[in-house]
């Protein structure tokens, strides 16, 4: 809307203005708030924000976790505040993902799902010519994309089954065709800890990051030609860097592997 003059400044909703401040408090890394944590984030009194807090807990955009301590709710991530919930992720991974680029060569991204989609939310583009660079705020299905699947391992076959419900997998490009064989393929991802698929000219491989509770939060990938692909010591290369990659990220989340 361009810059807010003095006069605008008179529309402004405190309460409303107040009530995302509060949301924008909450992070990877400070999951859970008091309630005298946020009022004191805000210079304000907590009986000043109890309304408020009381308010966004009822709309389920905050989560009550026990006496006066709250997390972000379900609408959060429901309702496209999924930015809020990855933000301190990019802030992580962005260093983490221009290192994996540099030390492969390959394309590098980091994704998050909203639904049964991927959403990308940061690129580091490779100097090679022949590379897939996919634009920051694309869409993509989970199903059929190695940074989709990678993301897909944190949900139980119960969920899976109920967020594919009615989807029609149409298995272009080779990808996935049917319910069984997602179940199938996930459940491979789950043991080996990375997901490939390839596109025909390119093959990706990703691989998920996980939070302090061990919920997959995210995923990266690598990308690069088939040729590329097709070389033993390349592949290797490629998933030993991009498994460290995952494992350094979700441990500044607060992940640790051993649990």
């Amino acid at each position: 809307m361009g810059e807010i003059t003095k006069a605008h400044r008179d529309y402004i909703v405190p309460a409303l203005k107040k009530g995302l401040q509060i949301l924008e408090m909450f992070s990877a890394r400070q999951q859970v708030l008091t309630l005298a944590e946020i009022a004191h984030r805000l210079d304000l009194s907590t009986s000043a924000i109890y309304r408020t807090v009381v308010t966004l807990v009822e709309m389920g955009y905050l989560k009550k976790v026990a006496r006066n301590v709250f997390e972000l709710g379900p609408m959060v991530l429901s309702r496209g505040f999924s930015y809020l919930a990855a933000r301190d992720i990019v802030t992580v991974a962005v260093p983490l993902l221009d290192k994996l680029r540099d030390d492969t060569s390959a394309s590098s991204h980091l994704a998050i799902r909203e639904g049964i989609d991927a959403l990308y939310l940061y690129r580091a583009v490779s100097p090679q010519l022949i590379m897939v660079n996919i634009r920051v705020g694309t869409r993509l299905p989970c199903y059929n994309t190695a940074i989709g699947l990678a993301l897909l391992v944190g949900l139980d076959n119960t969920t899976l089954r109920e967020l594919y419900s009615g989807v029609a997998l149409d298995g272009r490009n080779g990808s996935i065709q049917s319910l069984p064989q997602l179940l199938s393929v996930i459940e491979t991802v789950r043991e080996s800890g990375i997901s490939i698929n390839s596109s025909g000219c390119s093959t990706a491989f990703a691989a998920p990051v996980r939070d302090y509770h061990g919920n997959v939060v995210a995923a990266i990938n690598v990308s690069v030609p088939d040729f590329a692909a097709d070389q033993p010591d390349t592949r290797h290369h490629l998933q030993k860097c991009l498994r460290a990659t995952a494992c350094s990220i979700s441990a500044i989340l607060g992940w640790e592997e051993a649990n």
